[in-house]
């Protein structure tokens, strides 16, 4: 039985076995025990026995007494946290804990214990280590005094926090290797809004609070793990985490993350999926006001400007600013606005290097990028430009332009050996891909088998591109288009990469109708998993192989073509009369 209840001078069921044991007339004995420890209501006596002529059980009519004046004191320690003045209300609580704190494990009171210790802004530390050390009672207690315990044990609430990380991750990675491979329903697609109600950010954002330091305990697992793994998800949750606290207008939390206003106007940014004048200055200004001594701010700004969402902000801005130059005949270095973006792509990029390394310095931009690859972008532009031009003028005026086949060399190179040219690069192949643009895509493809740290390879882009090149389905009809596409790219990687194979059989099984049926046939043998081969990856093969099946024509229903060579039935010419 529970100790608690002698403490507090209320009879339990020892004294009643005591009492039975050292009685001469027990039945005297078991009423004089229910008369003591009953509800001590006058007007009640004389009611009981009306309750026994019906039958109701003396424990159901008590049971259902306390579970009405349970409800009762909850609804008042609720209010005592309300009214009047702050310490008074407190030391109220803290004495009604003390007094019913030895009945916490007693199922009927734990509610009670567990709302008055809710609603302390300071459980008592010796409190605190008796619910920690009980697995039962750790469960049972409410966030709030989960906070104040975890605050001042990081490996409880790391481990607390572990699973959901997880969770997020494998959520991001489901999304990018989803079969429903559409053009307008992709990896970013969901407004910002949108994506800090998922569970995870919301079940962060509660057991975090108004409490700064679980705050700082969560971004520091966020770097230590984007250290541990280079996974750019984690840069995800740590913005999405920050607005998901400014839309709950937690100031405690807002007002000392440095970078809260910075991410507060980026954010708006990732809606509109465009940097526009008004927010590139005031992003500008950010940067601009990093100050002497602290530089290290600029650790969690490259970490939040390396979130894909940011990534693919900044750069579908910059192939935007690109076409604009175009035309207005300006060059990239004449554009304010333009070397933005750049510097914050190179920031973001450079995320990983300057959280490792702990040197806190802008990475310094490389004058070849503006003064070489962006012209060579625009060039691409302005062959497109022309001979989409001359393919609209009258045969007779039209000149004998092919469009360009070959790649300079200098792209090539800077795709291998430039990180935010190779992002750029790989964006502005995204864009032709949407536009429809096959000339330019196939001109461009080679240049991808080897690119900086194989990010044509990386999972954003193939999950982009697979759903852009939807819009091409018609094309795939043709054997120099497959033979281009699977043989020069997808099949270059797909034997070293498992993550380009799930891609490639993701991009089948949407599209497999359109394609010729003998290339079909040998991507089928080529893309066959081998022992090594992960779950993943046999599961999507079979998929595709049963829809290849269903597709082929049934023996019955095969008929032979009557061959051409048969001769013509005679037909009886008419008599003469």
């Amino acid at each position: 039985m529970y100790a608690g209840l002698q403490e507090l001078g209320v009879a339990n069921g020892e004294d009643l076995k005591e009492t039975l044991t050292n009685c001469t007339e027990p039945l005297k004995a078991i009423e004089q025990f229910q008369t003591e420890n009953g509800v001590l209501l006058p007007s009640l006596q004389s009611a009981l026995p009306f309750l026994d002529l019906h039958g109701t059980p003396r424990l159901e009519f008590h049971q259902s007494v306390f579970d009405e004046l349970r409800e009762k004191l909850l609804e008042r320690v609720s209010a005592i946290a309300l009214e009047g003045k702050v310490e008074e209300r407190y030391k109220k609580l803290e004495d009604l804990l003390e007094k019913s704190f030895s009945l916490v494990k007693m199922p009927s009171i734990q509610p009670v214990v567990m709302c008055v210790m809710k609603h302390l802004p300071k459980v008592p530390e010796k409190k605190l280590k008796l619910v920690m050390a009980d697995k039962d009672l750790y469960k049972a207690c409410a966030v709030e005094v989960k906070r104040q315990i975890w605050q001042d044990n990081q490996a409880l609430f790391g481990d607390e926090v572990s699973p959901l990380l997880k969770q997020y991750i494998l959520e991001k990675e489901n999304t990018l290797f989803s079969n429903d491979i559409s053009v307008l329903h992709n990896f970013f697609s969901p407004s910002p809004k949108t994506r800090r109600q998922g569970e995870v950010v919301q079940k962060l954002t509660q057991m975090i609070g108004k409490n700064v330091k679980l705050y700082d305990m969560v971004l520091q697992f966020l770097r230590t793990l984007f250290l541990r793994t280079r996974n750019v998800h984690y840069c995800t949750l740590r913005a999405e985490l920050l607005m998901s606290l400014h839309d709950l207008e937690i100031s405690e939390i807002c007002t000392v993350d440095p970078c809260h206003k910075f991410t507060w106007c980026l954010d708006a940014c990732i809606r509109e999926k465009f940097v526009d004048n008004k927010r590139a200055r005031e992003l500008q200004g950010f940067l601009d006001g990093v100050k002497k001594g602290q530089e290290q701010v600029l650790g969690d700004l490259s970490m939040i400007l390396c979130d894909p969402f940011a990534i693919n902000t900044l750069a579908l801005s910059t192939i935007r600013h690109l076409q604009d130059l175009v035309g207005q005949d300006t060059l990239p270095r004449e554009s304010p606005d333009l070397l933005l973006l750049l510097r914050m792509l190179s920031l973001g990029q450079g995320a990983w290097d300057m959280i490792d390394s702990q040197v806190f310095k802008e990475p310094k931009m490389e004058a070849e990028l503006i003064t070489k690859f962006l012209p060579m972008l625009m060039s691409f532009v302005v062959d497109d430009y022309t001979f989409n031009v001359d393919q609209k003028l009258p045969s007779e005026e039209k000149g004998p332009i092919p469009y360009p086949s070959t790649i300079p060399e200098a792209f090539t190179k800077f795709l291998q050996e430039n990180r935010i040219a190779c992002e750029i690069g790989l964006y502005y192949i995204l864009h032709i891909t949407k536009q429809r643009n096959k000339n330019a895509f196939l001109r461009l493809l080679p240049a991808l088998v080897e690119t900086f740290s194989d990010l044509a390879f990386s999972d954003i882009f193939l999950h982009l591109l697979t759903g852009n090149l939807t819009l091409l389905g018609d094309e795939f009809a043709l054997e120099e288009f497959c033979t281009s596409l699977f043989d020069g790219f997808f099949l270059t990687a797909c034997s070293r990469k498992e993550n380009v194979h799930r891609h490639v059989l993701r991009l089948l099984l949407h599209l497999h109708h359109k394609v010729a049926p003998a290339k079909l046939e040998s991507l089928q043998k080529a893309l066959e998993p081998t022992k090594q081969s992960g779950e993943a990856v046999k599961e999507l093969y079979n998929q595709l192989t049963e829809k290849l099946e269903l597709r082929k024509p049934s023996p019955a229903e095969v008929t032979e073509t009557p061959s051409m060579e048969l001769p013509l039935p005679t037909v009886p010419t008419p008599a003469s009369r």
